[in-house]
């Protein structure tokens, strides 16, 4: 094989790989690097569960201000890659449907991580290491925009994806815990008062592992149930700590133009029984009947993605390991 065939192999297949891709990533070229699924319609014996939404709202104090408060959640992340956080895809919903002002625009931080050690008890977001707010608009490499699809018209609550192209990619390392926060940006200030358009950020499927998550990180992706409670009839997969709510407020700075985030009184969170699985009771397994604790027992993640583009070199290497097929295939040709 000449050496000119072997460069234009290379050239079609990481050419392949990057179109194959971009039919299931947001942006064509941008691959999946962490994953927690929504849960939608999971069924556990025999039942079917949607979860349910932690609320994540922050409220303008005064009109054209620039300045919020209220409740934020989080959730903490570690993969292997060492390129950057592009896309950002969640699931969330509005309390009871009730949408009295349009959100368009969400906040988007990430932070470092204050792992659990004598002062803290469980671990948390430490300091604020990028912040931005995507607003609503058509998605473009580095726009800063947001979309807003509703997958699930469900009694209640109605269930919406998003997708946000970062204007300010966040650089991370591979291995390494890090705090994902997304709330909504509410710009009506009387809605602060009479709690109206509250926002929520939609629940992980404990049911489906992520094959993504960093295995350096301990404890890391783990299924909680056989620690907690080996009755339980499902895995519960779980990564890390728990997701956590906190008092936080958001402030723009004018003169450097960019967003400070400030937090205060977090709280772990857990899933709630009968909402996001079942609560305690008799399960039937295939040895009998067993009683269970219910599934506000666990620890709670959060339901999103993180997108990112490959590296040059781990295309050419995915592409030579499909040179032996290909030239297979053009020997059976010749």
């Amino acid at each position: 094989m000449s050496k000119l065939l072997k460069i234009s192999i290379v050239v079609f297949v990481s050419t392949f790989l990057v179109s194959s891709m971009a039919v299931a990533d947001p942006l064509p070229g941008q691959i999946l690097k962490f994953e927690q699924k929504p849960m939608v319609a999971t069924s556990i014996d025999d039942v079917f569960y949607i979860g349910h939404d932690e609320w994540s709202t922050l409220y303008e104090l005064e009109a054209g201000l620039q300045e919020y408060a209220g409740v934020a959640m989080a959730d903490d992340f570690a993969d292997e890659f060492n390129t950057p956080v592009l896309h950002v895809r969640w699931w969330g919903s509005y309390k009871d449907d009730e949408i009295f002002q349009t959100i368009d625009r969400f906040l988007i931080a990430f932070e470092s991580d204050q792992p659990v050690d004598a002062q803290n008890n469980f671990s948390h977001p430490l300091e604020p290491l990028l912040s931005q707010v995507v607003t609503r608009g058509e998605l473009a490499p580095g726009s800063g925009t947001f979309t807003e699809e509703i997958i699930l018209a469900a009694p209640g609550e109605g269930i919406y994806e998003y997708n946000a192209e970062l204007a300010l990619p966040f650089e991370q390392e591979p291995g390494v815990v890090y705090w994902l926060k997304i709330a909504a940006l509410v710009d009506d200030p009387s809605l602060i008062v009479e709690e109206n358009t509250v926002w929520g950020w939609h629940n992980r499927d404990y049911t489906v592992t992520n094959p993504l998550a960093s295995p350096r990180v301990i404890p890391g992706e783990r299924d909680e149930r056989p620690i907690i409670d080996p009755n339980y009839p499902t895995e519960v997969w779980h990564f890390q700590d728990d997701a956590v709510s906190s008092l936080a407020s958001l402030t723009l700075d004018p003169s450097v133009g960019s967003w400070e985030v400030l937090q205060e009184e977090y709280i772990p969170v857990n899933y709630i029984d009968d909402l996001d699985g079942p609560g305690p009771g008799e399960h039937i397994n295939l040895a009998g009947v067993v009683d269970h604790g219910g599934i506000g027992q666990f620890s709670k993640d959060l339901a999103f993605e993180l997108y990112t583009i490959p590296e040059p070199a781990t295309l050419v290497i995915l592409a030579l390991g499909l040179v032996p097929a290909l030239l297979g295939r053009v020997r059976r040709r010749s």
